[in-house]
């Protein structure tokens, strides 16, 4: 009865594989997004007030900073939190750090192709402008 199991077994192992032509397996990873189509539209920011806390520290000196960001929103618009990368950075670490701890609240209108939701990459930029250079600018 063994005999017949331990074929089987293999079986079902090598469905859950991606085999190349080349006669090598890989295991394929579950956890990682599908790949996607280049989006027509590209997601759109809805939150009504910036989640992105600029740093106390460099609001109080002045220091301002453009940090772009490398996102990957599903094709619900959720921000998939372990894809965040740093695209640019601002050249401040804190301001950088401060863009990468505001961007899981971030919330997005989805991506579309052919006017359906789908999930993408995108670059958004984060700006931090110092409202006391505003004010003396206006």
């Amino acid at each position: 009865m063994t005999r017949g199991l331990i074929p089987f077994l293999a079986l079902v192992a090598l469905l859950g594989c991606d085999r190349k032509d080349d006669g090598t397996v890989r295991l394929m990873d579950h956890n990682t997004p599908p790949a996607v189509s280049p989006a027509e539209d590209p997601p759109v920011a809805t939150n009504p007030v910036s989640p992105v806390r600029y740093p106390p520290a460099l609001l109080e000196k002045g220091i301002e900073g453009r940090v772009l960001l490398r996102l990957y929103v599903d094709s619900a618009g959720v921000v998939i939190p372990e894809s965040t990368r740093i695209a640019e950075s601002s050249g401040y670490p804190a301001l950088d750090s401060a863009a990468l701890a505001g961007a899981p609240e971030l919330r997005f209108s989805p991506a579309l192709l052919r006017g359906r939701p789908v999930a993408a990459p995108f670059l958004q930029p984060v700006q931090f402008h110092s409202p006391r250079t505003r004010s003396t600018a206006e």
